[in-house]
């Protein structure tokens, strides 16, 4: 038997072993699927990512799968020429983002059934290298795109000084610690400024910890179990020792995923703070009447990350905070937990194999935007951000690409 596919039937629990069992092959997913809506390959059909897994549960560990063998009733083996078609499908394809499952007559959570399969990949060499190698450099320099402390240190006074806001960092004790993603310290460093500026704006005791400060956990995306341990681990002890009572997830879609809704898990006990997006928590200053705001009379439209949204269940909080001060605020439709993904999620944005399949799938969100005649698109996920950008770089787009807090940090009222 293939390696991979050894390892996945080793590691199969009740859970794995009931979804698959339970597709009906009903086709709902297909239409849910971005990758198949705007190709139209049926190669893409989301069901169809784990008939590898199907195909050996049926001749391996399926009722009278040992007599099946006997009788040649089983299905083939997967072949080493299959599983390494298949893992296109698993990274290239796949950006996670739950859509299939939304529309699943029987609630199967194909997303999970990929990151198993990741897991199995990345165990034996076989996941992209592009991803692997973040995910080591995250362990080995703190973050996938090189920020070592020291270089987040210099790039927070920079950004202090720039900016002029305080930053504290590495306070002995705070109430909240609040995380930053590589992509927003390297490429969108007004998004740092703007999460102090709120921060301050509304009276938190709070501070950045040079020990446990990056969000983003492609340990998780690859399938690195010790890496996305590691990943966690930094945060959670970094909280710990400041005794924060909450740890602010800034606009980053998978890693809020990761330390909200399974961190404690990975971490194997529970978690003595509190996980919120920096959406949630500005809803949450909203209602303590923390957050006053001046109007915004730009005509703008919201891009739901599928991982706060869909996946995470933060939906209506980055809508509350927008409609508070955005005059003229439009749904794109689909909206909220139906929205589109960007195309660029689950680490397909890393992958250069998967750059031209990125662009194709991101002309449905162009079309969602253009329907609603808005001058922007409001977002709080700095990768979907990025995908954005790149897109309006490649196809000549013309609508602006906007982040929540930094439009909220604009609109602050003194």
């Amino acid at each position: 038997m293939n390696p991979v596919m050894k390892q996945i039937t080793q590691e199969m629990d009740r859970t794995f072993g009931a979804y698959l069992d339970a597709c009906v092959h009903c086709g709902n997913c297909a239409e849910a699927c971005h990758f198949y809506e705007m190709t139209g390959d049926s190669k893409y059909v989301p069901a169809l990512k784990f008939e590898p897994v199907l195909r050996t549960y049926q001749r391996e560990m399926s009722p009278l799968a040992g007599l099946k063998r006997a009788l040649g009733l089983a299905p083939p083996e997967v072949s080493d020429a299959e599983v390494e078609d298949w893992r296109e499908l698993l990274y290239d394809s796949c950006t996670m983002c739950g859509r299939c499952t939304l529309v699943c007559p029987m609630d199967i959570d194909i997303a999970y059934v990929v990151s198993v399969c990741r897991r199995a990949m990345m165990d034996n060499d076989m996941a992209p290298p592009e991803l692997k190698a973040v995910a080591e450099r995250s362990r080995n320099e703190g973050s996938p795109l090189g920020v070592t402390p020291n270089l987040l240190k210099e790039r927070i006074d920079w950004v202090a000084d720039e900016h002029e806001v305080d930053i504290p960092l590495d306070k002995d004790k705070a109430d909240v610690l609040l995380t930053l993603s590589s992509i927003e310290v390297m490429k969108y460093p007004q998004d740092v400024a703007a999460m102090a500026e709120v921060m301050n704006h509304s009276g938190v005791s709070w501070t950045i910890s040079s020990k446990g400060y990056e969000a983003t956990n492609f340990g998780y995306l690859a399938g690195d179990r010790e890496i996305a341990k590691t990943m966690v681990t930094r945060v959670v002890e970094a909280a710990e020792a400041v005794g924060a009572k909450t740890v602010i997830v800034p606009e980053c879609g998978h890693a809020y995923g990761v330390m909200r809704w399974n961190a404690a898990n990975i971490m194997g006990r529970e978690l003595p703070f509190t996980v919120l997006h920096i959406s949630e928590f500005l809803e949450q200053l909203r209602q303590d009447g923390k957050l006053r705001l001046k109007p915004m009379q730009k005509k703008v439209t919201f891009h739901d990350p599928c991982q706060i949204v869909r996946r995470g269940g933060a939906t209506e909080a980055p809508r509350n905070v927008l409609s508070a001060f955005a005059t003229d605020f439009v749904e794109m439709q689909p909206s909220g937990n139906q929205n589109w993904c960007c195309g660029g999620g689950g680490g397909v944005a890393t992958l250069t194999s998967a750059k031209e399949l990125q662009y194709k799938v991101f002309e449905i969100k162009r079309e969602q935007v253009a329907k609603t005649g808005a001058e922007a698109m409001v977002s709080s996920c700095s990768n979907c951000r990025l995908i954005f950008d790149e897109d309006i770089e490649h196809a000549g787009w013309d609508k602006e690409n906007l982040s929540l807090v930094e439009l909220v940090a604009e609109h602050l009222q003194d």
